[in-house]
């Protein structure tokens, strides 16, 4: 057992369209999370992106994660560092909550000798992030389908082709994802039930074999996009942007406000586009032109991860 350790977590992108809360892409964009013993004291330091909006209190995700960890093994350290360096944007769509949480768990497993499973540390992040979606996909890379029963996680890791890139676009507001939820309605025609399934269902199978030219068809979504993007100034008009300039299929990352555009090609051009589709709407914003990470979140005890 180590008295250190850190842990690198991926971002992730979710729902893909039509795989509301069962589908999770994860992304070569890195928070870390490093936790170390010391002699008393809990000592909460925050680095990296939207540092000023994260607490640094005990109610942080990644310490509360490490206790969780500690107090199923029975453990009680006299003090804790932890120092959470966050590469993600905040509440923009795409995990950010989930790697915290994620980091503080393996992190705090890896020194008490890594007790848990990845099943039981998933099923634990599952429990404070509240859906499976982000955490799955960010625990073990690729693309991840996610599916509960009785309070337990079951999943599938897809590798999806190689060419695929992911272009975001990320306006300069926040959505949270309580107010995003908020938005959906109680229930659904059986009709746009059965179109999700339908899209949901050929998109896993289109990206199992292969075929990416499917992707326009397959992300289309009835369940909860229409009922957020009146939520996100200017979106008809990113979304259309990104398809004129040759995206593949373009969906809302997670709840948003941020959007993810998937292509092979011509990836600078959708980017710009996206970009000044938002500027028309006087929404600033940033882009990002991300490849897919198949590794998931990763602990040691030393900081080169």
């Amino acid at each position: 057992m180590s008295n250190k350790a850190i842990a690198r977590i991926p971002a992730s992108t979710t729902n893909l369209g039509s795989g509301f809360d069962v589908l999770g892409l994860a992304l070569q964009l890195y928070s870390s999370v490093e936790l170390e013993e010391t002699d008393n004291g809990i000592c909460i330091e925050i680095q990296g992106i939207g540092k000023e909006s994260i607490t640094d209190d005990e109610n942080n995700l990644a310490y509360r994660a490490a206790k969780l960890i500690f107090e199923k093994v029975g453990k009680q350290p006299e003090g804790l560092k932890l120092t959470l360096t966050n590469g993600i944007p905040v509440e923009r769509g795409l995990g950010g909550s989930g790697t915290a949480i994620l980091g503080g768990l393996l992190a705090a497993n890896y020194i008490c000798g890594n007790p848990f499973s990845k099943d039981e540390l998933l099923n634990f992040a599952f429990t404070l992030e509240g859906h499976p979606d982000n955490v799955s996909a960010s625990l073990l890379g690729g693309l991840v389908v996610a599916c509960v029963e009785n309070g337990k996680v079951h999943w599938v890791k897809l590798t999806v082709p190689d060419e695929l890139k992911v272009v975001f676009v990320i306006p300069d507001f926040r959505l949270q994802t309580k107010l995003a939820r908020e938005a959906l309605p109680k229930t659904v025609s059986l009709a746009d039930a059965v179109f999700n399934l339908s899209r949901g269902a050929f998109l896993v199978a289109s990206i199992a074999v292969g075929n990416l030219q499917h992707l326009g068809i397959s992300m289309d979504d009835r369940l909860h996009q229409p009922y957020r993007k009146p939520l996100i100034p200017g979106i008809e008009d990113v979304f259309s942007a990104a398809i004129d300039s040759g995206a593949l299929s373009v969906a809302l990352s997670g709840s948003g406000p941020t959007v993810a555009a998937f292509c092979t090609e011509n990836s600078s051009a959708i980017s710009n586009s996206m970009q000044h589709a938002f500027a028309k709407h006087n929404i600033k914003s940033e882009t990002k032109i991300l490849d897919i990470d198949y590794e998931g979140a990763v602990v040691s005890s030393s900081c080169k991860l």
